[in-house]
């Protein structure tokens, strides 16, 4: 097979244009080619007024590829990519805690390996856990066990699914291939910020967990780890609570995959000795525009184009006072959404369909925080410097989960908001007007305003005094960093236990925490067959 790069396409393309412009590329005849798929696209945008999707394209001829090659300097020989699946020798099946992308992925290799996984998580089945979500989006009363982040799928289920990530690592590509498989659109395995959405999540998710439940794995729901059996250094068990109960599930391997809202397991693994560290993080506010008007600042006469979509954007600023302030997870076309998971503490997060088709589009906006910042030397400090915010945010609602928003134009000014202007806010149950300024540390909110300030003139209309601040962002990342051996991915001091993905600190996004849930798996799997290796 040839792949082609660095080759422009116009918005408006069908199959017929790709095939001609592959053939002109390698100076043949177009009859010689068997057939031509996008491998990669993305939009190029600089030039407003000629804005086009660059691609690589794969081709396979019906003659000689490497007369061929000679002719082009952007075409390069390549093998279809395939992931190879290690089989299980014998053993205690792999006890994986958390069903979000990371805990997933794991469950799914180990499945396929023959393993027959073990699946714990605290939460409820994607359908249940739907309805719990939006029974809360409704009415303002919260499960803590079942929200936008616990439950199947984790918390990326209830966000817009972007699957773009700064990983090099070539197991994204089966991350992406297991996704289509399992029900998500095609275009993730070419476009160059690919995005499931939501909607196609909850179906894509439940799919996954179905193949591994066939291939011999069990799923526990509403079961919660609550501590672990230690033997010579190493796991023995997990113990697990389930409806009052608890039980032993005896293993030699636990992938700890718990996800950055797991504070209560966090806790209790300080409490046991776990080697955790602080780590830095971000916190700071939604931003919340009108979807037309960022699309037109991106795409000017193009914008409304049905190929593009609604228009994305990421910026940052590196402020004087060494702060770096950024957007993040923006949403095209979503929602700013309510995603608490304790008792009178708010939090929020943005959320797209695939269609990304709502009035608004909003992005996290974000300042840096360190360790330095939390005033402590606990492991934990990130994590009660969280809290603290989000208890601070629920209060400025006035309770039952009203989220606080503030016009930008009177944040930038220091004063609480009286009206909604053109942007209304999407959030649910409800919303209070506030004045946030007076819940963040004054070090995020004067960075915030530098840095909307500085994104205004980087994206026109960023700063526009109508857009709405909706509070708080706390979760872009873990607090903490589970320490673990860069080799073996197990604990430091643990033999067996694997902490994993976004929530032990080792990712940030689906694609690079379901990374990190193949690698432990092929850890495990490794192991396993290398200490059976001489009893078979």
């Amino acid at each position: 097979m040839i792949r082609i790069n660095n080759v422009h396409i116009p918005l408006d393309y069908s199959d017929e244009i790709i095939c001609k412009k592959a053939a002109k590329e390698l100076r043949i005849d177009k009859n010689a080619i068997k057939s031509v798929s996008i491998f990669r696209r993305s939009v190029d945008a600089r030039k407003k007024d000629n804005i086009y999707f660059l691609c690589s394209i794969d081709v396979e001829l019906n003659i000689n590829e490497n007369s061929v090659l000679k002719k082009s300097k952007n075409a390069v020989k390549v093998s279809p990519y395939q992931y190879e699946i290690k089989e299980w020798k014998c053993g205690a099946s792999p006890a994986i805690v958390g069903m979000g992308p990371a805990g997933l992925f794991a469950a799914l290799i180990l499945a396929q390996s023959g393993a027959k996984p073990i699946l714990i998580e605290r939460g409820r089945d994607v359908d249940r856990r739907h309805n719990d979500v939006q029974k809360f989006w409704l009415t303002g009363k919260l499960d803590t066990s079942s929200n936008v982040q616990f439950g199947e799928g984790g918390a990326g289920t209830f966000s817009d699914g972007k699957l773009n990530t700064g990983t090099k690592d070539i197991r994204q590509r089966k991350v992406l291939e297991e996704f289509v498989k399992h029900g998500a659109p095609d275009e993730i395995l070419y476009n160059a910020k690919p995005h499931i959405g939501t909607d196609n999540l909850k179906i894509t998710v439940k799919n996954i967990r179905e193949e591994i439940i066939a291939l011999g794995g069990t799923a526990l729901f509403e079961t919660k780890l609550t501590g672990f059996n230690v033997k010579d250094g190493k796991i023995t068990g997990a113990v697990v609570e389930k409806r009052g109960k608890t039980e032993v599930i005896e293993t030699d391997s636990i992938i700890l995959a718990i996800g950055h809202s797991a504070r209560d397991t966090f806790e209790m693994l300080f409490d046991k000795g776990i080697p955790i560290e602080a780590k830095s993080f971000s916190v700071g506010a939604r931003i919340e525009h009108l979807r037309e008007k960022i699309d037109f600042s991106q795409y000017g006469k193009f914008a409304g184009n049905k190929n593009l979509g609604a228009a994305s954007y990421k910026l940052n600023t590196h402020l004087p006072n060494d702060r770096g302030v950024y957007t993040f997870c923006m949403c095209p076309g979503g929602k700013v959404v309510n995603a608490s998971s304790e008792e009178n503490m708010l939090v929020t997060n943005g959320m797209s369909e695939f269609a990304r088709n709502e009035i608004n589009s909003n992005s996290a906006l974000l300042v840096g925080v360190s360790p330095d910042d939390f005033n402590s030397d606990s492991p934990l400090a990130g994590m009660y410097f969280q809290r603290e915010l989000e208890k601070k945010a629920f209060e400025l609602g006035g309770g039952n989960y009203n989220a606080p928003v503030q016009r930008v134009e009177d944040f930038l000014s220091n004063n609480k908001s009286t009206r909604i202007g053109e942007v209304k806010p999407s959030i649910c149950p409800d919303y209070e007007l506030s004045d946030l300024n007076t819940i963040l540390p004054d070090f995020v909110s004067e960075s915030m305003k530098q840095g909307i300030k500085d994104m205004g003139r980087k994206l026109n209309g960023f700063d526009n005094g109508d857009a709405v601040l909706t509070g708080i962002e706390t979760r872009s990342s873990s607090p903490v960093r589970i320490l673990r051996n860069n080799e073996t991915l197990e604990s430091i001091t643990i033999k067996g236990l694997y902490p994993c993905g976004e929530g032990a600190g080792y990712a940030g996004g689906i694609i690079s925490a379901a990374v990190d849930g193949i690698k432990c798996a092929e850890e495990i799997i490794n192991k396993n067959n290398k200490e059976n290796k001489s009893t078979l």
